[in-house]
């Protein structure tokens, strides 16, 4: 199996105003955005083509949007990048450059 091309560990995942994980994971693998809950049981996925990724408006700088298959979704990503070799999540700029460099329209 090929190492994933994005992952993101300890991510809050909610839709809406309703908290699905407050430790999730994101990953994108194959060409497909995967979110998952914190015991790895998948909440959705779709093909990284059909997924848009933005800053929210008037947000934290943690923040992320995620819209997959109708559904948007609210990712809270870490504020600042974990240092080489520490655990944490990337940041919300991060996140967004790699579903769209995953998707081919740069980055």
């Amino acid at each position: 199996m090929a190492e994933p091309e994005f992952t993101a560990m300890g991510v809050r995942i909610g839709k809406r105003l309703r908290s699905l994980t407050r430790a999730g994971q994101v990953r994108i693998n194959d060409g497909r955005l995967e979110l998952l809950n914190s015991y790895g049981s998948e909440i959705d996925s779709a093909p990284v083509q059909a997924v848009r990724a933005s800053k929210p408006w008037f947000a934290a700088d943690d923040r992320a949007l995620a819209d997959l298959n109708g559904k948007r979704y609210l990712l809270t990503l870490g504020e600042h990048d974990p240092a080489p070799g520490e655990p944490g999540p990337p940041t919300a700029r991060r996140f967004i450059e790699a579903v769209r460099r995953a998707a081919g329209r740069g980055g």
